[in-house]
């Protein structure tokens, strides 16, 4: 399996060619998916930024997180509107989960909600990572830059068809 480095390096050459902006909103993983979309070749062009919203709190006061558990869907959609609304950019995807190795709002470590939005539409899903804290991060990570990658792929052949 592809590491997260590789995704985003990828997502960086086509986001950058197309002209694609990507913010990230995350939770469990406290700026791990930043820093590594900050990491890529060209990051300033296309990565506007992220938002680590750790507690409750900031995800429901600068995200507009309603009042549901922060470890479901409507909290991972409303963080990743949230957030490209916020730094303005065409994509962005959210990360919220039970890192472990306690569950939390009764979900079981490894339990990671996942959304993307677009101007088109949110979506959302969930994994189940196994695993200690740490694997479930780097799990995470992976997983939404590679759907960051695919999503700047999806847009880019919506702009510009072959």
């Amino acid at each position: 399996m592809p590491h997260a480095d590789e995704y985003a390096h990828e997502l960086a050459e086509l986001a950058r060619r197309s002209e694609i902006t990507v913010a990230v909103a995350e939770s469990l993983t406290s700026g791990r998916l930043s820093a590594t979309l900050g990491a890529a070749p060209d990051s300033s062009e296309w990565f506007r930024g992220g938002l680590v919203a750790y507690s409750s709190e900031v995800k429901r006061t600068v995200l507009g997180v309603p009042d549901v558990p922060v470890v479901s869907r409507p909290a991972a959609e409303a963080m990743a509107t949230g957030v490209r609304d916020l730094l303005k950019a065409v994509v962005s995807v959210a990360v919220t989960g039970a890192g472990g190795p306690d569950p939390q709002d009764g979900q079981p470590p490894g339990s990671v909600w996942f959304a993307i939005a677009t101007d088109h539409e949110v979506r959302a899903w969930h994994r189940q990572f196994d695993g200690d804290p740490a694997d479930v991060v780097a799990q995470t990570v992976a997983c939404a830059a590679e759907s960051l990658l695919d999503t700047v792929r999806a847009l880019r052949s919506d702009r510009w068809p072959a």
